[in-house]
């Protein structure tokens, strides 16, 4: 048997709870791991809800980023009993154990701790697309990251600055500001001030910013395109601000600009994320990601911390410690 979050037929957070469920039976492409801490995303308030594209059915543990150690794998999966990873998942990462397909995994170096590690499947991974594949980042860019200080956002601004490129932080406050700063940010506005977009103008000697990412859409994702580059690229991460931005086609036009989606999925993207895997590996190796996690809430506290993150309490990622970092016997 193992404890695992369950949310029912009565929707939202205030009604999740704590359930004694079997753990989950091997099965073929997947392995077991034993769960040490679920990463938080935006998706899991909407999972939850029952306002996401992906609707499982009810009840259902919710969690779709999960680190931990393989507490039993097929053969033939490269891996074995006792291997550190990282994993994105549909559903079921705030359980003590849960099942990994064994493509969507990403090794976690000895060295590197496992909370940090949370913050790699989705919110480096889709840095990563964003900025190499969408946005073809070049060290010649300057590259604005809208709400620098968010787990997608710093993520970012780390891979922006270590492909080369300028990088302009924006966020609601100093103090988070000063977070994009030491991760690696150049230039920083705090997009509260009414003059944020002549600020970013300033800084680019009026030409705008050729990549600018936006986990957070609404008014921030509208004004984006008023200090955009010729040729520039608007990437869309997100809609934290809970409105989808209405973009208006003559700054487009004006600036030849494009908007281009972020979207990866494992089954249909295996290639690109199988590269991206690589690129991580790379970038963590060469000492250039240093996730910043927040990981204050026991298993326990799950509703706490979504309460915090839906109401931006938290910088970086927000990580639920569910088990130890020991590794598995075997």
């Amino acid at each position: 048997m193992m404890k695992s979050w369950i949310s029912g037929e009565t929707l939202g957070i205030a009604h999740l709870s704590v359930a004694d469920i079997s753990k989950p039976d091997l099965k073929d492409g997947y392995m077991r791991v034993r769960v040490t801490h679920g990463a938080l995303n935006f998706s899991d308030l909407l999972m939850i809800a029952e306002q996401y594209q992906v609707r499982p059915p009810r009840p259902f543990t919710p969690g779709q980023e999960l680190v931990g150690v393989v507490d039993e794998a097929p053969a033939g999966s490269g891996f074995q009993v006792g291997d550190r990873i990282a994993s994105k998942v549909l559903w079921g990462a705030f359980a003590e154990y849960a099942l990994v397909r064994t493509d969507m995994a990403i090794r976690v170096p000895e060295n590197y701790r496992l909370a940090q590690a949370a913050a790699l499947p989705v919110s480096y991974t889709t840095a990563l697309v964003a900025l190499d594949y969408c946005g073809a980042v070049k060290p010649s860019d300057t590259v604005l990251i809208h709400a620098a200080a968010g787990g997608v956002g710093l993520a970012a601004v780390e891979i922006a600055a270590a492909r080369g490129g300028t990088v302009i932080a924006t966020a609601g406050s100093n103090d988070r500001l000063a977070i994009a700063r030491d991760h690696g940010a150049k230039h920083l506005v705090n997009y509260r001030n009414e003059d944020w977009v002549d600020q970013i103008k300033a800084l680019t000697a009026g030409k705008g910013a050729n990549l600018i990412l936006d986990p957070v859409g609404g008014e921030i994702g509208e004004n984006s395109l008023r200090c955009i580059a010729m040729d520039g690229k608007l990437l869309i991460v997100g809609f934290a601000s809970g409105r989808m931005p209405k973009l208006a086609p003559h700054l487009l036009l004006l600036k030849r600009a494009s908007v281009i989606g972020v979207y990866w999925n494992h089954d249909t993207d295996p290639k690109l994320l199988a590269t991206t895997n690589r690129e991580l590996e790379a970038l963590i190796t060469g000492g250039h990601i240093n996730p910043l996690v927040d990981d204050h809430h026991g298993f326990d506290d799950l509703p706490s911390a979504l309460d915090d993150l839906e109401n931006r309490r938290v910088a970086g990622k927000m990580v639920l410690r569910i088990g130890t970092e020991e590794k598995a016997d075997g």
